[in-house]
């Protein structure tokens, strides 16, 4: 049986067509649980790392409503409330299916905080952008008064822009571990991590998003994971993805995977950080594998019968 970290997409736990709302977040949480169960009946123990994209950014628009009523939330405090929520919804959905299936495990969420070096190259050139779209007028405001970083975001109005830091260290790893070995289902890392930076031994939270898919490729090392498993929305990675020549790939090399970077296939902010943490995570010790699959086949990829494999 293998040790597997999966990395679930914070728009997974998003229903389609439907108004966003607590309730169709626990809907899609138990779509999402329901698959990954299947894991778990198969024997295997899983490890649970999710994003928060949506859900956090409709957390920064309450806070933005509220604020004449109650003051505004920091960044970091945000995606700590959006783990806690998150993992709530993850973390009930499993133990009831887990029950129904007649299946004794314990699952617990892990509020997680996630080190990144504060001189990364990220803080000096923020590139994500968070939250609701301001006017111009509006914008110049938050930059003058609140020291933001705001960009013009595809026509549609100003955002503003955080760093995206590379992952360095989990702060909770210890508890993780021993959660793990105690065969728990653990859910952690949601959202990449609460971004925090290291002052001479004192924690500070900073306004940052980490990639997820980097985060499931550091803890899958640090927990010594078989696989790591990354869930999206397609079967299989392709290159030349939606043209004429489109190929799907089965399994490829590290080496590959590097070349089809390089000539432009995988999108940035889309398929790339997703294969980049395959590769982390595939060359850090021969025979681990990497998977991107999507979530209906989710349990199937762990069987090589789908998915995309990235080996060494």
């Amino acid at each position: 049986m293998k040790k597997v970290v999966i990395a679930l997409g914070g728009n997974a736990l998003e229903l389609e067509n439907s108004k966003p709302s607590a309730e169709a977040q626990l809907e899609a949480s138990k779509k999402a649980a329901n698959c990954i169960v299947d894991i778990i009946e198969n024997g295997h123990t899983v490890i649970l790392v999710h994003g928060n994209g949506p859900q956090v950014g409709r957390i920064l628009i309450q806070n933005e409503v509220a604020q004449k009523e109650t003051p505004s939330m920091p960044f970091d405090v945000c995606g700590a409330m959006s783990q806690g929520m998150i993992g709530y919804h993850l973390q009930q959905s499993i133990q009831n299916e887990l029950k129904k299936r007649n299946i004794n495990k314990p699952v617990s969420t892990v509020v997680t905080q996630m080190v990144v070096d504060k001189n990364d190259s990220g803080f000096a050139n923020p590139t994500k952008p968070v939250g609701v779209y301001y006017t111009k007028e509006q914008a110049d405001v938050l930059i003058k008064d609140k020291g933001w970083a705001v960009v013009e975001d595809s026509g549609r109005g100003y955002r503003r822009v955080v760093a995206s830091p590379q992952p360095i260290s989990i702060v909770e790893f210890s508890s993780i571990k021993t959660l793990v070995d105690a065969g728990h289902v653990v859910i952690c890392c949601g959202g990449g991590g609460i971004p925090v930076v290291d002052n001479n031994g004192v924690l500070d939270g900073v306004a940052a998003v980490i990639d997820k898919d980097k985060a499931a490729a550091l803890t899958a090392k640090e927990v010594g994971a078989d696989e790591l498993l990354i869930l999206t929305a397609v079967d299989k990675v392709s290159i030349n993805f939606r043209k004429p020549d489109q190929k799907d790939l089965d399994s490829i090399t590290i080496e590959e995977a590097t070349k089809y970077i390089g000539e432009g296939h995988f999108a940035p902010g889309s398929m790339l950080p997703k294969v980049e943490a395959c590769i982390d995570f595939a060359k850090s010790k021969s025979g681990r594998v990497a998977l991107i699959a999507s979530l209906e086949k989710a349990a199937e990829s762990i069987q090589g019968k789908n998915g995309t494999r990235i080996v060494s």
